[in-house]
């Protein structure tokens, strides 16, 4: 398949880049209105009782109002004149009286907006009375609070690539020697991301896209392509200083480094998959479109790079003659001479580091998780400030198929507010027949006090239907969730690792050690994680602070990701590693040399996706930032201390061992050439 494709990107060069052309056009255009079909809601479980005792009371309820909430600090008579002309816009259908807070210090106010109200009218409404004062009235909830995080998606995106892509670019530079080869990775990128927007805006015809999914899979595709488009250019000009033949080159190269780019973008691809086990909505269509882009990145790698290489080739300088015994060589060697001992240091650290993620919690983010630039985050501080008793645990909703006026529902409310950890209960109407016991609980759902309170309310007996729902329900429902699924969704990714990387070294061991160190890395990456967004150690310094628990939707999505982009890595040095131990049959010295080979550019390729994912944390979004923390530090350490210090020490342990059952020796059979460039080539310079 390679081959098909770089004779066509050979023979058709244009045509292939006019394709991409095509493709870039119509995901910036089709493809960007995915930005207006963004959801901020996750962590869904269908079928869940939290699901169902929603569907339940929304079903018995109608369709319903929509509500903004206005908190005006200290503002008088001016505030009163923009309610009463809010009160006449279109789509609102009343305010409600002023309610004062306890310290007298500021007011709140309802907007009902009828069912059917727009975004454009719910913020016109809110423009009006914010225009009294925009330091001290602040208008959300409801459809403005989903314009908010749609907008927030947009800008991170944005501003992201506007502070990463110029660094990325002069990296290459430095790396490559020259502009020209250093630019060709960001042309891929930028194809990627297009066409990244587009398969998004695809998913919206028939799913819900998270304004998280967005971000996550926009700058996984721009560190894909940087990736990819880095090993495969390293290539060329390796194989350039052996040849004169661009065509001939260029063969080499995708015959050689297509292969290593398919499997890695295979085994990645096949880590997000993982993520389609879930029912939850949200990790479903990340992993599907996750492995999409994944897989359009590759093809974009092996298509578009090579017919701007064959174009551009003889411009590119050939890579200079390396040498045997580099930096990377000695390192190799130096842990050639200690290998249990690095595999022991080496190990025991990365343990160290992930001991904080046996304390993980898991928590639905509120809204912390905004940045304080927004009127969401603004009104919340607000509200901690002059209404606490609003911004504490979500309320326990028990919902009733019941009348208000039955008398065993009274019954059922008292058994509710006898709940320890219940601080009171009151009984809603619904319709005739089903009612809502809402209970106040006394402490946080992630908590163990939190989620022994909800488990006591499902507890309580009641002779007619209850589902319980809220933030409690919601998280409990959701673990319960992970736990059931998380196996199997190991187990895909396991099985499918496993086969790539046993077809690809002909090993079996090779793909249990590549398993095992991951898995460390992911470990360690999660400790870092809690330890800076659960506990608050330096969180002031990504501009987040303390929020005692993680956003449940980041560990499994760190954990994928980080997996795929580890096993990435591994698949980079093992190619070389492979390729020297055929040629030779000696494991010790194939393993120093193919660390020689590959230590500069898996170190470039690690530096670069640190670069990209370090964007995450420009970013407004606190589940944003806490996956790029977690992707960063698992890209660090894969990079640094598994690939330069665990790996080849735990490959000089295995020795020869390591490649059974494949075959020991052999020469590698060459490419052959590839058919000449009808176009008239530029001079080399």
């Amino acid at each position: 398949m390679f081959r098909v494709l770089t004779q066509l990107a050979v023979r058709r060069p244009v045509l292939v880049i006019v394709f991409w052309v095509a493709v870039v056009g119509v995901g910036l255009g089709f493809g960007t209105g995915v930005f207006a079909k963004l959801t901020a809601n996750v962590a869904t479980v269908p079928g869940s009782e939290n699901e169902r005792a929603i569907e339940l009371r929304d079903g018995a309820a109608g369709p319903q109002p929509q509500h903004l909430t206005v908190v005006a600090v200290a503002v008088g008579a001016d505030l009163t004149a923009a309610l009463a002309e809010a009160a006449g816009l279109p789509g609102v259908v009343e305010v409600g009286p002023a309610l004062p807070s306890g310290d007298g210090g500021a007011v709140l106010h309802d907007v009902v907006l009828t069912p059917g109200a727009t975004s454009a009218q719910a913020d016109a409404v809110a423009e009006r009375i914010r225009s009294v004062d925009r330091e001290r009235v602040s208008v959300a909830g409801g459809p403005l609070t989903d314009m908010e995080f749609g907008a927030q998606a947009q800008s991170d995106v944005q501003r992201a690539e506007l502070i990463t892509l110029p660094i990325v670019l002069v990296l290459l530079v430095l790396v490559f020697g020259g502009l020209l080869a250093g630019a060709m990775p960001l042309v891929v990128a930028v194809a990627g991301v297009a066409a990244t927007f587009g398969l998004l805006r695809v998913f919206s015809l028939f799913t819900d896209v998270s304004v998280y999914a967005v971000q996550v899979v926009t700058m996984l595709s721009v560190g894909l392509a940087v990736d990819y488009g880095l090993l495969l250019i390293s290539r060329f000009r390796t194989e350039r200083a052996v040849t004169a033949s661009v065509p001939e080159a260029l063969g080499r190269a995708v015959e050689r480094a297509g292969r290593t780019i398919a499997v890695t973008g295979l085994t990645v691809a096949a880590s997000l998959l993982g993520l389609a086990v879930f029912p939850d909505a949200f990790l479903r269509s990340m992993g599907l479109a996750g492995a999409g882009v994944v897989l359009v990145n590759m093809l974009a790698v092996l298509s578009l790079l090579p017919a701007i290489l064959a174009l551009t080739g003889r411009r590119i300088k050939p890579a200079r003659a390396a040498a045997g015994t580099g930096l990377f060589a000695r390192l190799a060697a130096a842990v050639q001479r200690r290998p249990v001992l690095t595999s022991l240091v080496t190990a025991a650290a990365m343990l160290a580091l992930a001991v904080p993620s046996l304390q993980l919690r898991l928590a639905n983010s509120d809204a912390r998780a905004l940045p304080g630039s927004t009127q969401t985050r603004q009104q919340y501080d607000a509200l901690a400030a002059h209404f606490p008793e609003l911004t504490g645990p979500d309320v326990i909703a028990a919902v009733a198929r019941s009348g208000a006026g039955d008398p065993a529902l009274a019954a059922f409310a008292d058994r509710v507010r006898a709940v320890p950890g219940v601080a009171s209960a009151e009984v809603v109407p619904v319709s005739a027949t089903v009612s809502v016991v809402r209970a106040t609980p006394r402490h946080e759902p992630w908590t163990a006090q939190g989620r022994a309170t909800l488990d006591a309310v499902r507890a309580v007996p009641a002779p007619f239907e209850v589902l319980v729902a809220g933030d409690a329900a919601r998280l409990v429902d959701y673990r319960a969730m992970l736990a059931a699924y998380g196996p199997w969704a190991a187990l895909v990714v396991f099985v499918a690792t496993f086969a790539l990387l046993a077809a690809f070294t002909r090993s079996v061991l090779l793909p249990l050690k590549a398993v095992l160190t991951s898995v460390l890395s992911i470990g360690a990456a999660l400790g870092v994680v809690v330890l800076v967004f659960q506990q608050g150690h330096l969180a002031s310094w990504l501009g987040s602070e303390r929020l005692d628990a993680v956003d449940l939707t980041v560990p499994v999505l760190v954990a994928a990701i980080a997996f795929g982009l580890s096993v990435d890595y591994e698949v980079f040095l093992l190619a070389r590693i492979r390729e020297r131990y055929l040629e030779t049959g000696d494991a010790r010295a194939a393993v120093a040399t193919g660390l020689q080979q590959t230590g500069r550019i898996v170190t470039s390729a690690a530096l670069l996706l640190v670069v990209v994912f370090a964007g995450f944390l420009v970013g407004g979004f606190a589940p944003i930032k806490e996956i790029g923390v977690g992707l960063v530090v698992a890209i660090v350490l894969d990079a640094t201390v598994v690939r330069m210090l665990l790996v080849p020490a735990t490959m000089t342990l295995l020795s020869h061992a390591a490649w059974w059952p494949g075959r020991e020796r052999g020469q590698p059979r060459p490419p052959a050439p590839l058919p000449a460039v009808r176009t008239e080539q530029p001079a080399h310079t």
